[in-house]
């Protein structure tokens, strides 16, 4: 099996969608026809990265073999599937050849856990030097944490990659101990997310890849444990607060054969959707946890999104005056974002809004902010069919 089969078996497990066709390549792949069947056995991932921009992302392993047991992981440790690794020369050298053939120009490296977390970290680790320092690679790394790295580990790989993570799988030890019973909670997962920080603060940005610290994120497997989205939400909002993560992605559910999850109901996606909803309302809009309209099971509405939700249990018999807001109210306002907000603020200077169509030149949804706001004190007439949403 050649270094791109073993990619490939890694990838069979991941969401991909193909790359755009190209007609360049290297050394013993440089004809057309080889890097079109290159092509066809290695679709990618298009991910947008922190600063919005969309790349053909490479998301690899640098093994699929695993010593732990985790409950719903289709590399899980006594599961009948096929394995492989990767040195760190050979991925290396093949990351560089996708990007010079421009199929991928990122990488997202993961790994089973072998030999322990460290020394699997060490293997990561090497990989990405090689690529930097070897190859001077200039395109974007995202880089995985072990459970239990060590900090000179977790430094070495801050000074290497654009981005690091983590992943808790679960917001707290019950919920972790369903999913993965041979992973510590605190002392494996959140204390590297707790250094990654302390680094930052530590040492100064220009000992780091770009002169800049890399962001930091984490993942939570969502359905399988019995975690309630307030259960989730509420550890995002904590390690937010402490850790200053980027963001936490929230990784619906999927039953896997010839795992001790294999009978469990896949999650509905829609749930998967609300969380990410919530996340950036708390994120982005500066919405407080005890804001978000759980329900008694701290649950989030699967047919509502939970923004309009806080709306209509808020803003309905108190509407938002547009032309005396302040920008805190105006983003809370269905269908108003933070860009639009802004633009509202800076016309109000100068004249007040009385049209409703004015809330659309600016950006934002005048059928989703008409019930929720005054327009130089006098509500906007709206039409109620138009409302009915179930997203």
């Amino acid at each position: 099996m050649d270094v791109f089969e073993k990619i490939k078996l890694f990838s069979l497990n991941m969401p991909f969608e193909n790359a755009d066709d190209d007609q360049t390549f290297l050394g013993d792949l440089g004809r057309t026809e080889a890097l079109n069947k290159l092509k066809e056995r290695f679709p990618v991932t298009h991910a947008r990265l922190p600063n919005g921009k969309t790349i053909p992302l490479l998301k690899t392993m640098q093994t699929s073999v695993c010593e732990r047991d985790c409950n719903y992981c289709c590399f899980r440790s006594g599961r009948d599937t096929p394995r492989a690794s990767l040195t760190p020369d050979e991925l290396a050298s093949a990351v560089v050849r996708l990007s010079i053939a421009r199929i991928a120009q990122g990488v997202f490296l993961s790994s089973g856990i072998t030999g322990g977390g460290i020394r699997t970290q060490d293997r990561i680790i090497a990989t990405a030097e090689i690529l930097r320092k070897k190859y001077h690679y200039p395109h974007y790394i995202h880089l995985k944490i072990m459970p239990g790295a060590e900090k000179d580990q977790i430094f070495k790989a801050m000074q290497l990659a654009d981005r690091v993570s983590i992943n808790l799988e679960g917001p707290n030890e019950t919920c972790l101990f369903r999913l993965a019973p041979h992973k510590v909670f605190y002392a494996e997962l959140l204390e590297p997310l707790r250094l990654i920080e302390e680094i930052r603060q530590e040492y100064p940005a220009h000992l780091a890849w770009k002169n800049a610290w890399p962001s930091s994120c984490t993942q939570f497997v969502v359905g399988a444990a019995g975690e309630s989205d307030l259960d989730l939400l509420g550890t995002t909002v904590n390690i937010y607060s402490k850790y200053h993560i980027r963001r936490a992605y929230f990784s619906k559910f999927s039953p896997v054969i010839n795992t001790p999850f294999e009978n469990l109901p896949p999650l509905n996606a829609w749930r998967q959707h609300r969380l990410y909803q919530a996340f950036y309302l708390l994120r982005d809009y500066k919405f407080d946890l005890e804001e978000m309209p759980f329900s008694g099971q701290g649950n989030l509405d699967l047919q509502k999104d939970p923004k309009l939700a806080w709306a209509e249990n808020h803003l309905l018999e108190n509407p938002v005056e547009i032309n005396t807001a302040e920008y805190q109210q105006l983003i809370k306002i269905p269908g108003i974002g933070p860009v639009t907000a802004r633009k509202i603020l800076n016309l109000v200077i100068h004249d007040k809004i009385r049209d409703i169509t004015t809330l659309t030149k600016l950006g934002g949804s005048a059928l989703r902010a008409s019930r929720f706001i005054l327009l130089d004190g006098h509500q906007p007439v709206y039409q109620p069919a138009l409302f009915n949403e179930t997203s």
